[in-house]
Formats: C-alpha cells, structure tokens, sequence
C-alpha cells in the first residue's frame, strides 16, 4: 500500500497530471476516428518520448491513451457502427441499433459509466492481484489456449444473428482471411496466390475498417439511395432529465459488474486480449434477457452496450497482468509499451517489481486518475457526441471514407492495403445485405492464428497425438462447453416439437434455413 500511495505522489506532480490528460484526451480523439487505435497513435508517439529524461511520464501518458481509446471507440461503434478498435465491435451490434432508435444518449451515457466502473474495479484487482494471477496465467498449456478461443468463437458465432449456418460461414470467411500470410511454424506462404504483399497478411485494423467502416457506408448509401434510411431522429427528453433513466440504472448495473468480473481474468491470461470477453459479455447478456422473457437484443439493448464496454475496459487493467509480471504482451498495444520498456532499458517480468518499483506503481495509481478523467471529459461531451447524428448524411459518409482510407495507409503507406481494405468493404455491404452477422468474421481473423498457433504447439508437444487436446480435464470440459453451445439455441425449439408445441420465434432451426 505505501508504494501505491508513493505512485500517487508521483502522478499527482503538475507535468505528470498533463500528460496524463494529454494521454486521455488523445486516446478519446484516435478512438473516436475509425480505424485509427492506440496501438498506432502510442507507436507515432515513442520519438516524441525519446528526449523524455524521465519514462515516468511516458508511460502515464501511454496508459492514458490506451484507456481513452477503448472508451473512444465506443462513440463511433455506437453512433455509426465504425468501431475505432476491435474490441469496441460487440459494443457496436446493440449501441448503433440504440442510436437508431433515437437513444444514442443512454448508450454512451453507460458506455462512459461502465467504463470507468469497470476501469476503478479492475485497477484496484491490478493492485493486489498482478503478481498471483500472473504466476497462475504461467501455468496455462497451449491446449488450454486452443479451447478458450474455440470457445469464445464458437459461442459467440452460436449467438450472434439469427442463422448459425450464417454465422458458421462468416466464422469461416474470417479464419481464411486470418490464415492469409507467411505460416508462423514453417514460414511458407499460404493463400497469398503469388501477390508478394500479401507475405505479411492482413492487418486486423485493415479487417475491422473495410467491414464496418467502408462496409456500412456503401450499405447505408444503398438505403439512402433506395430511401430507405432508418436512421431515427434524436429524442428531446433527455436533456433535462439526465443521461440515463431510473430504468437504465437498473438494467446496466448487472452487466457492469459481470463485464468486469469476464474483462479482467481474460486480459489477465497470456493468450488473452479485450475482443473475447467484449463477445462473451454479449453473449451472457443475450443469453440472460432470453431467459427472462426477451428483452431488446436484436432492437438496441442497453445491457448489450454495458457489458461489453464494461469487459472492454476491464480487460486492459489485465492485459498489464501479463505484460509487467511475465513481459508477454497480449495485444497489438501491448506489444507497443513493450517497445516503449525497451527503448527506456526496462524489461518487465518476475523482477520488475523489484527493480522498477516507482515505474510500475506510477503506472498503476495513473489508472485510478486517468478512470476519473475519462469520466469528467466524456460525460459532458456526450450532447456534442450526440450531435453527429444531425450531421447530413452525405458528408458524414464522405467523411468516414476519408478517415477510413487515411487510416489504413498511415499503417504502412501501402495503396495495396487501401485496395484490400475496400475490397473487404465490398464483401462487408453483401454480409449485411444478405444478412451474414458480421462479428463471426472479424472474431475469425482475430483469434484465428492464435488458435491454430495453440494447437500446432499442442501437437508438436505431443508428437502429432490430437487426444492432447482433450487429454487434459479443465481443456476437454471448456470444448465440450463450446460444442454444446451450437445446440443451446436450438433446445426450445427441439423440445416443442418433441411436445408438439408451437415452436417459439426467433433463430430458425436447422432444417428451416433459407
């Protein structure tokens, strides 16, 4: 407790407390952008720290950054269904869908408070527990990786949309376009068809902006074209009567709590990250409100924005888990601070508690104090977020593509990533036109090489025997989970049959695809 307190007295210095908001402030701004993440804007940033005597501030302002831009992301997922980052894309099924109905103001309202619940619950568990769930973390085998990820795909596919036969293709699309590139063990190319610059594959930023950014603006240009935009005007009441009513507060509570009890433990994993429990938070509550009569999913429910915003934030604090106790970084952000230890000649792990003390302690009392700015910037900016809806729909278009397009060339400075990017755009207005959930796709790219990364180690371990897999009991109980999730969604309909009952609306049954 005196080294957080002695971290306090750090970041509380006058230079320390602007870069943290400086840190917030831009992580909030890049987020906002679609496509444009912390990963990118922290890496465009490390010159800048070069001349800094002290890393200390740095990484305040790192860290900053990191939280503002997943709480950013959410205004673009909510508003115009163009998530800045993958993990704000199972905040954008339920948030855009509010935002059509005229309650974008509620949406980011329990984004933003989520958030910084999630964000002070998962830094004080950061303070107390970083060390034993990073020995814990380190006892995890690559079988156990494989059956998380499986699960969480799975799952997630079994859910999301009204078809799993859909879902299942979309999955599949995205695990092609995840396996594109140099193979990781041998480094052969695969599914590259003779384009050298392909080698490196596809950039998931690259993924998330051609299917939600350029994808949504050709599919709602069709509509508009068509006249056919749904898009709801704003409502009047909410002005004076606050951000979120009585029944909200009810409705969101829950799901922050569970956001954050699924957020922490999975950035905590090293194999873990903010898109897997963000879909997982989605799940539960869809799974919930179905059992108790309903609820909204599918017409904008507020539990599906408070959860996975929630999980979202919740999971960076666990992300740090890995990547101080362990030096293993879970996410593209991560990998960056890693630069960024590095290039100050600190190397995070088992010792660097003991040999970085005021570093880390700084860094993590700069949580608790980037929560509340976060909650203090973005809570009055919510009448101004609001207003973007007001924008003609012609320019917000015309500005989203441009975003988008400059985005992905700041990546690499490559007109060929423009073209992939646009090309994934296209494929991305025929998901929604013929109705393909989109998320399945983008969980397939992300998690993907990871599982097939897990499981090729798996084998190689166990020379080529594939009962490794389910050899060990914790491994084979969460793949039995995940396979019985494809038939979850199907129990009420097989069981009024079997009763010759009505058969319940809602997800079609196998043999009822179209």
């Amino acid at each position: 407790m005196n080294d957080l307190v002695a971290g306090f007295g750090t970041v509380l210095q006058p230079m320390n407390l602007l870069f943290a908001a400086i840190g917030v402030t831009l992580g909030t701004l890049v987020g906002v952008l679609p496509g444009i993440g912390p990963a990118l804007t922290i890496a465009l940033l490390l010159p800048v720290t070069f001349t800094f005597s002290d890393p200390v501030g740095a990484f305040i302002m790192f860290a900053g950054i990191y939280y503002g831009a997943m709480y950013g992301g959410s205004t673009t997922s909510i508003l115009l269904n163009t998530p800045g980052e993958s993990a704000s894309v199972a905040t954008a099924m339920e948030g855009h869908l509010m935002a059509r109905r005229g309650r974008a103001r509620a949406a980011l309202a329990t984004a933003a408070i989520g958030s910084f619940v999630a964000g002070t619950i998962s830094t004080v568990l950061l303070t107390f527990v970083a060390e034993p769930v990073g020995r814990l973390a380190a006892t995890f085998q690559a079988g156990d990786y494989f059956a998380l990820t499986a699960l969480a795909m799975v799952s997630v596919t079994a859910l999301v949309g009204r078809s799993t036969v859909r879902g299942l293709l979309s999955l599949s699309l995205g695990l092609f376009v995840g396996l594109i590139g140099l193979d990781a063990m041998t480094g052969q190319p695969r599914f590259t068809f003779g384009v050298p610059l392909l080698s490196d594959g596809v950039d998931v930023t690259i993924v998330i902006v051609g299917l939600f950014a350029i994808g949504e603006v050709l599919f709602c240009a069709a509509n508009v074209r068509r006249g056919d935009d749904t898009m709801q005007p704003l409502e009047r009441s909410g002005f004076r009567t606050g951000w979120l009513s009585a029944g909200d507060w009810r409705r969101s509570w829950r799901p922050w709590l569970r956001g954050t009890a699924l957020g922490f433990p999975f950035g905590a994993l090293p194999a873990g990250g903010a898109e897997a429990p963000t879909f997982l938070s989605y799940t539960i509550e869809k799974r919930l409100a179905e059992r108790s009569g309903g609820g909204e999913f599918g017409r904008g429910a507020i539990e599906g924005v408070a959860g996975p915003e929630a999980a979202n934030n919740a999971s960076f604090s666990g992300v740090l888990v890995p990547l101080l106790t362990l030096g293993l970084p879970t996410s593209a952000t991560a990998a960056v601070m890693l630069a960024a230890f590095q290039i100050f000649n600190v190397q995070p792990g088992p010792q660097l508690f003991q040999t970085s003390g005021p570093l880390v302690w700084a860094l993590i009392a700069s949580l608790y104090l980037g929560n509340v700015l976060l909650l203090v910037l973005n809570l009055p900016l919510i009448q101004l977020w609001v207003k973007v809806l007001l924008v003609p729909r012609p320019l917000l278009y015309a500005g989203i593509l441009v975003f988008a397009t400059v985005a992905v060339y700041a990546l690499n400075g490559s007109l060929f990533e423009v073209l992939v990017a646009y090309a994934i755009g296209v494929a991305g207005y025929f998901m929604r036109r013929h109705d393909f959930p989109v998320a399945p796709a983008v969980l397939g790219v992300i998690l993907g090489p990871m599982m097939e990364t897990q499981l090729r180690r798996a084998l190689v371990v166990a020379d080529g025997d594939f009962l490794t897999v389910v050899s060990k009991p914790s491994t084979a109980a969460i793949l039995i989970v995940a396979g019985a999730s494809l038939a979850v969604p199907y129990l009420p309909k097989i069981v009024a049959r079997l009763r010759r009952r009505p058969v319940p609306a809602g997800r079609l049954a196998f043999g009822d695809e179209d």
